[in-house]
């Protein structure tokens, strides 16, 4: 009998393709190590690129006779062609009553975590809200590829990211999937985004998040090309020091040295560029699938205050992942912790959206200034 005790990504993907497998038709075993063994329809099999009968593996140690899947092989767009549209898009509303928050004002300032300003709660009520999470598979392509799948998530109601909820979250929409009315929804529910908006949330998160997840690979990346452009440096120079050297010894030779010279700076400067070509990186995002939740929750209105400046504010406490969710950086949309309020228009942005600029040391808001720092106009936006 299989082991219960196997997590992580590669039992999600082994159960996935089961079921997609199942759905269309095959018969489906699991197998130990973290397998299946499958007999499948030929559309099917061909779909897929596998034998019409066989062995799949999703772990490092593959069943005997077993081929390979995982989220860095091909199959990802193989299981896309047996999707086709199916599963784009989904919407559910979840009516069901989640525990109220003890303790609201504790959890209020664990939320905010506010450097220069403070905040009043006025009151905790039941409210409704619209959840968006968006699936996007990006491919990282340089030397070397990467591939992976993020998932961006976020509150209609307020902008709150949802990194941190988002496996909560879903475990509790599978267990809550029979509980729910895919038809009725609340009057009060927040309208779904223009796409123009959705494009700039998606555009603001989307990048720094993908580059959180390849942080690894970027470092590498810079490590290699360092090491490589350092042996070229050390080679040409090499050359360049023999050519003067001869100058200094054989007079007669100048002129033809110099031309060396002049040919070894070139090459060099080709062979510069050529690994800056091979090293470049692109990153590609496609989107894979929306998902959109409209659930009950209570809702923390709140004032916060700067200086004399005021500003009306609401948090929504997630009932699926039983915390109250993070307030939106208005610059940048990142999932760190930590807020400031600028002065001039209660912008609400994270720490290093409110931080120096490199160039005079000024501090000053992205979100009122996202291009030029307003002091000295030469810095960009914050990272």
């Amino acid at each position: 009998m299989e082991s219960q005790s196997v997590p992580g990504a590669s039992h999600v993907l082994r159960d996935f393709v089961l079921e997609l497998m199942e759905r269309e038709g095959a018969a489906v075993e699991k197998i130990n190590p973290l397998g299946v063994e499958f007999i499948a329809p030929m559309a099917l099999s061909q779909a897929l690129g596998v034998p019409e009968e066989g062995r799949l593996g999703f772990g490092w140690e593959l069943p005997q006779h077993a081929q390979r899947v995982s989220f860095e092989s091909d199959w990802l767009q193989r299981l896309g062609t047996v999707l086709g549209q199916r599963g784009r898009r989904l919407r559910r509303v979840l009516n069901y009553a989640g525990a109220a928050p003890s303790l609201p004002e504790r959890q209020a300032e664990r939320a905010l975590a506010l450097h220069n300003a403070v905040f009043r709660l006025l009151r905790v009520t039941p409210a409704w809200t619209r959840y968006l999470l968006l699936t996007f598979r990006y491919a990282a392509v340089s030397d070397e590829k990467r591939e992976g799948v993020v998932v961006l998530g976020f509150n209609l109601s307020n902008g709150s990211p949802l990194d941190d909820l988002l496996a909560p979250m879903l475990a509790e929409v599978g267990r809550l999937e029979t509980e729910t009315n895919p038809d009725a929804e609340p009057d009060d529910a927040p309208p779904f985004l223009p796409a123009g908006q959705l494009a700039r949330l998606c555009s603001a998160g989307l990048s720094m998040r993908i580059r959180k997840r390849l942080a690894p690979f970027l470092l590498s990346l810079e490590r290699r090309l360092e090491r490589d452009l350092a042996r070229v440096y050390e080679y040409y120079g090499d050359l360049r020091r023999e050519s003067l050297s001869r100058m200094a010894k054989q007079p007669a030779e100048k002129d033809r040295e110099q031309l060396k010279l002049v040919a070894i700076g070139q090459e060099y400067q080709a062979k510069v560029a050529d690994l800056q070509q091979q090293y470049a990186l692109r990153i590609e995002a496609d989107w894979v699938q929306t998902l959109e939740l409209v659930v009950p929750v209570q809702r923390f209105e709140l004032v916060l205050l700067r200086r004399k400046g005021e500003r009306r504010f609401h948090l929504d406490w997630n009932p699926m992942a039983r915390r109250l969710e993070p307030p939106l950086c208005e610059a940048t949309f990142t999932a760190e912790s930590g807020r400031m309020m600028c002065d001039d228009a209660l912008h609400l942005v994270s720490l290093a959206a409110h931080g120096p600029c490199p160039y005079c040391g000024k501090p000053y808001c992205r979100a009122c200034h996202p291009l030029n720092c307003p002091k000295c106009h030469l810095s960009a936006q914050a990272d």
